[in-house]
């Protein structure tokens, strides 16, 4: 997957628990893409990306790290 097709698939969970009126979390898109909790890291390079990319937003930018919660950036 290309960096372009990762972020836009960020972007859609972001959507999607959007729409179910629930957040984003670095839990909820491992849970998604099959990441193991060991890979962590894996999913928050891809939020990073994302946010980068301007395409998903902190729902509260004072949280600290492991609560953090996402949508998307028109939200």
């Amino acid at each position: 997957m290309e960096q372009a097709d990762r972020v836009r698939a960020v972007y859609l969970h972001a959507c999607l628990r959007y729409v179910e009126r629930e957040f984003m979390t670095n839990t909820t898109l491992r849970d998604r893409f099959g990441i193991d909790a060991k890979n962590s890291a894996t999913a928050s390079r891809l939020i990073k990306e994302a946010l980068g990319a301007g395409v998903i937003r902190l729902q509260d930018p004072t949280a600290p790290p492991k609560t953090r919660r996402y949508l998307p950036s028109w939200a």
